[in-house]
């Protein structure tokens, strides 16, 4: 069987020109990055006046280590409507470095659906990634610069709340203390690193819908805070202009194509664990401008990544998503249920009946909480026999929710065309879309809203530290800002052991913090990290590269 990279590698994928050409961008709006990449420049949105097109939404059910496939499906959704003559992109995040090294892996999809060229949107692709780290960077030398040159505007060096970033897993750097080695060498403090994608300057690439709200964007984001407890900001520093400059290409979307050809953005890569967990705004724009229908994905589980898509992206740039497709899998279920990964290939109903509930809170919460179509998407396994898929169709019936059998991992496009089928089917009917919480309402009460109507927590407790940040973020005027939950991806709850759909618990609430640029609150729950460490045996270990720069291991 070959795997992911030796399928990329033996595809041919077409001139980066005539993928342009299919998707309907003129010349004047392309920048070559080779034969297989380009950006596309932002005047485009000004100057093609068409008709947006649907909004597909991809999410899954809380990943665990048998695997769920949602790039892999959001991709041959796409190739699968491709099948049925739909004019249509795919809208992706950038995979971080850190995962691509650490346990994960890549994040362009997998076996026959996958977007190419693989080995280059896994490491360094256009650059964007470095630029982001670069302005944050940068920033963070101009605020130590400021206290070194005789501190003008009172920084409080013990609440300095911006840090470094790399794009890397690196445990190492998540507590440091810098500026030693004398007067001349800046002055000592603690300080500490983010990997990149946790950076509030990816999230503002994100979420700006220009060049100059990103300008503002940057501008706006706070940095620390001064002896009389005022917010400092990046304009406060004057960075906001360089960080911009730097930024400026990263900000145009990145276009690529899928194994079979179709046109893909792919752009911007923030956690949707740590951070809001979508591709940016631009990307999702322009490909409702040029296409019919727009898939797109959003990290990790329902719990995260669609409900920061929904509360979050849509509420921010005005978007309203036509149909959702829950990814899950048999394998992923049974685990859910209480069976070890060794046992995930035999046959177990009853397991599998144990985990369906997780699927079934995703669902429910997709349908009830925020008013949206959706089709169950079982990303097929040849272990999983007909009993089991049959369990799978029953259950989600009973919701009056259809199950697609999608086999995309093995047959590219042509296994997505039922699923592709069902999507279009549900963009014709008419959603009654909502948000989760109303943005207006205090920071305690949209925390409870999002633990109670979507994780179904019994509520939300905040520690005595996290009430006295909440109170100042109200009384300097943030309190009115949508909430961004930084949690473990593995539960609905705050507890990654927690499988299943968990009840009788509460959500804990340790820190919140503004993200001003951005223009959301981050709460961070439960012992979520912003910096990821390697595992024992990190997937670089298995990377390599031969006489002829072919890379292998990459997966």
């Amino acid at each position: 069987m070959l795997t992911d990279i030796q399928i990329a590698q033996a595809c041919k994928p077409r001139h980066i020109t005539q993928i342009a050409e299919t998707a309907g961008i003129a010349p004047e709006y392309i920048e070559l990055y080779g034969n297989h990449k380009a950006k596309i420049d932002y005047r485009l949105l000004r100057e093609n006046t068409n008709a947006d097109g649907k909004l597909i939404l991809v999410t899954a059910i809380n990943p665990t280590p048998a695997g769920e496939g949602k790039t892999t499906t959001t991709v041959g959704l796409a190739d699968g409507l491709k099948k049925l003559n739909k004019n249509v992109m795919v809208a992706l995040r950038e995979p971080s470095l850190g995962p691509v090294f650490g346990v994960k892996g890549g994040a362009a999809g997998g076996g026959y659906a996958q977007v190419v060229p693989m080995e280059d949107i896994n490491l360094h692709f256009t650059g964007d990634f470095h630029a982001i780290g670069a302005a944050n960077n940068l920033l963070a030398a101009m605020l130590d610069n400021h206290i070194q040159q005789g501190n003008q505007l009172g920084i409080d060096v013990k609440r300095i709340v911006w840090k470094r970033c790399v794009d890397m897993n690196d445990r190492q750097l998540r507590n440091v203390i810098d500026g030693l080695g004398g007067r001349m060498q800046g002055v000592p403090r603690e300080d500490g690193f983010d990997i990149t994608v946790a950076s509030e300057v990816m999230a503002v690439l994100c979420l700006a819908s220009d060049i100059m709200d990103l300008k503002a964007r940057l501008g706006r984001m706070v940095v620390a805070y001064t002896f009389e407890d005022k917010p400092v900001t990046a304009k406060d520093l004057k960075a906001d202009g360089a960080m911009t400059a730097l930024l400026k290409d990263a900000l145009k979307p990145n276009l690529v194509q899928t194994l079979e050809g179709t046109p893909a953005l792919v752009h911007g890569g923030p956690f949707a664990n740590i951070a809001h967990g979508c591709n940016s705004v631009m990307a999702t724009r322009i490909a409702m401008r040029l296409a019919d229908y727009t898939v797109t994905e959003a990290g990790f589980g329902a719990d995260l990544g669609a409900e920061k898509f929904l509360d979050i992206k849509c509420r921010l740039a005005g978007l309203k998503p036509d149909a959702v497709v829950i990814v899950a899998t048999v394998r992923a279920l049974k685990n859910h249920g209480g069976v070890p990964k060794a046992e995930l290939n035999n046959e177990n109903l009853r397991a599998l009946e144990a985990g369906m509930p997780n699927l079934l809170r995703h669902v429910s919460n997709i349908k009830d909480v925020y008013g949206l179509p959706c089709v169950v998407a079982i990303n097929a396994f040849p272990t999983d026999t007909a009993a089991e898929l049959k369990l799978v169709e029953d259950k989600c019936r009973e919701l009056g929710v259809n199950v697609a059998l999608s086999e995309v991992w093995a047959k590219g496009g042509e296994g997505g065309i039922a699923l592709a089928e069902e999507v279009v089917r549900l963009c014709e009917q008419p959603n009654d879309f909502r948000f989760a919480y109303d943005a207006e309402d205090p920071i305690e009460k949209k925390l409870n809203d999002i633990c109670t109507r979507v994780y179904r927590a019994d509520g939300v407790q905040l520690i005595a530290n996290a009430k006295k940040q909440m109170a100042q973020l109200e009384a300097q005027g943030f309190g009115r800002l949508p909430i961004c939950m930084a949690k473990t991806q593995y539960s609905f709850s705050d507890d990654q052991t927690l499988l299943g759909a968990p009840e009788g618990f509460t959500v804990t609430v340790r820190n919140i913090k503004v993200s001003a640029g951005a223009g959301f609150l981050v709460a961070l729950t439960g012992d979520i990290m912003t910096m990821p460490g390697l595992p024992k045996v990190p997937a670089a270990e298995k990377i390599d590269v031969d006489e002829f720069g072919t890379i292998t291991g990459l997966f």
